[in-house]
């Protein structure tokens, strides 16, 4: 292990613990035949990258209480005419699991300056540790030739420079931009005679379209650059067939064999119900040119199609009181998934989207300490539009991330920190009334937990559920091609799901506030500023098409 601390902090230092490796609790079926995917390689275009996710220990940090270090991997089982771009790091507060991607050239008859990859150079030693305090560390950057880019970094504990055939760079032109994230190590507070801090990379242009592959190794700089203005680039996948992305019959076996069941709030009194439902029990279509709702057969054909939302329909609850408050309550029995289908990360994952409708969004709950205080309008909306992605590895088919929708935005979240229910199926906590989706039972903050100021989000099992393996319909998968999924008529209306309607919500949490002791007001009243624009007036939601993460990846 090498060290980072300076002397006087040995008394605070945390005993050192390495990730320990995790892997999904039932091993990945055999998939359907098809062309490209799960079969572990996928090709770019003049290069074939395979992922690996064996490694071996190089060495860890030692950091001070309430740090989290770091621990830096060497990939193993590299196939043969395979090369490495880097090593691996990530936070010792996670479980081992993570990839890299190996590559190997497929134009095996082009001349030696025009290779797809090349050896580097030399190598420059970026930083090392200091030698006093343990084992020390060495990261080295490839010096890649004229025309080349490297990829990653490589990780020694002794000074001498790695061998040249340990790596490989990449032409230029086969690459892509990419953007730093998820900060993994910040040595500033250290004895360190040149701190640096290490991050995770992700492709600039990401979602449906984008072509970017993150190849998994990490980015190093020194404490005085901050890297935002350095080059770092990714690998281009230059073959637009997408290979790799599932056919049909592999995309309803990955949605039997992950899908994840919903459980409901058991007091929930706003649950979901199918778009159909909706229609026959009575939704209208209303416009500026009529006063008078219109209905709505149960397929939507006679919904507006295309353009934008323009503000011109919008669609509402029946007129008769009993009418509206049967369809408010949704219907389990009829209730599904909707599921959109999409290539990311450059086409080496994918992403399956599983939307989620309810008729009615209910009244918000905002919690100021120890009191809880339920609203009667702030909140509310017709047409409540959810959803969760699961994000599945194109080389295995194996689930990496899900993505949790909550109110105006959301989280991806490791496979290993997710709870599961009958194999490889996560189990989505959707929150009472505001139905936002959680990884876990319990009370969500939406605000300042510190304070414990916010919107209150309550997440609980019940027998409401829903298992979307069985319960779910494919609407679209765009890179299948045209006739292969039929798209519901309803998909393509893109105005609002639900009237918009101001109110004076501002009384409302005036009554909050004189609940409060005076010291407590000037929190709470920073806080609800804060709050998303929807609790302050009853506003329709689009449906999935108008949402930037149809086209676009999740926040």
């Amino acid at each position: 292990m090498f060290c980072l601390c300076r002397e006087s902090e040995y008394e605070d230092l945390c005993p050192l613990q390495q990730p320990q490796p995790f892997s999904l609790p039932s091993p990945t079926p055999q998939w359907p035949q098809g062309q490209g995917f799960g079969t572990g390689r996928i090709n770019l275009g003049e290069i074939e990258v395979f992922e690996v996710t064996t490694f071996e220990s190089i060495c860890s940090s030692l950091v001070r209480k309430k740090e989290k270090g770091v621990t830096f991997y060497r990939p193993v089982g590299i196939p043969d005419g395979f090369y490495k771009f880097g090593d691996y790091c990530q936070p010792n507060d996670k479980p081992l699991r993570g990839y890299v991607l190996v590559a190997g050239e497929l134009a095996a008859d082009r001349q030696e300056d025009k290779s797809a990859l090349v050896k580097p150079q030399s190598y420059i030693l970026l930083w090392s540790s200091d030698s006093e305090n343990g084992e020390q560390v060495f990261i080295w950057q490839p010096r890649a030739p004229v025309g080349y880019k490297a990829l990653g970094f490589v990780v020694t504990t002794e000074p001498r420079e790695p061998e040249l055939e340990e790596v490989r760079c990449i032409r230029a032109d086969l690459t892509e931009d990419c953007e730093l994230c998820n900060l993994m190590l910040d040595t500033v507070s250290t004895l360190s005679s040149y701190p640096i801090k290490i991050w995770n990379t992700r492709s600039c242009v990401r979602g449906m379209l984008g072509t970017g592959v993150s190849v998994g190794t990490f980015f190093c700089s020194t404490y005085l650059d901050s890297g935002d203005d350095m080059k770092i680039v990714c690998l281009k996948n230059l073959d637009s067939s997408l290979h790799a992305m599932p056919n049909l019959d592999q995309i309803h076996a990955l949605i039997k064999h992950y899908g994840p069941t919903v459980f409901f709030h058991p007091d929930e009194a706003y649950l979901p119900s199918s778009v159909g439902w909706f229609f026959k029990n009575g939704a209208l279509l209303y416009s500026k040119e009529k006063a008078k709702g219109e209905a709505i057969d149960s397929r939507g054909s006679n919904l507006p199609r295309g353009g934008v939302n323009d503000g011109k329909y919008w669609l509402d609850l029946p007129d008769d009181d009993e009418a509206q408050e049967y369809i408010k309550k949704g219907n389990m029995e009829s209730s599904l998934l909707y599921v959109h289908v999409k290539p990311a990360i450059g086409g080496s994952f994918t992403d399956i989207v599983m939307w989620i409708f309810c008729p009615f969004n209910g009244p918000s709950t905002i919690k100021a300490g120890l009191l809880n205080f339920e609203m009667s309008k702030v909140g509310e909306h017709v047409g409540d539009w959810e959803h969760y992605t699961l994000r599945l590895s194109n080389f295995t088919g194996e689930l990496w991330y899900v993505y949790f929708s909550e109110h105006s935005g959301g989280e991806w979240v490791d496979a290993s920190s997710l709870e599961f229910i009958g194999g490889n199926r996560a189990v989505i906590y959707s929150a009472k009334s505001g139905h936002a989706s959680f990884p876990h039972a319990g009370t969500y903050i939406q605000g300042s937990t510190k304070l414990n100021i916010g919107l209150r989000n309550d997440t609980a099992r019940s027998n409401y559920l829903i298992d979307s393996s069985t319960k779910y319909e494919i609407i679209a998968a765009e890179y299948l091609g045209k006739g292969i999924i039929k798209e519901p008529n309803w998909l393509q209306y893109m105005r609002e799901w639900g009237p918009t309607i101001v109110y004076d919500s501002r009384s409302e949490l005036d009554k909050i506030m004189n609940f409060l002791p005076f010291f407590f007001k000037l929190s709470v009243e920073s806080i609800i500023e804060l709050f998303p624009t929807e609790i302050y007036g009853e506003e329709g939601p689009t449906g999935p098409k108008e949402k930037d993460n149809w086209l676009g990846d999740e926040r």
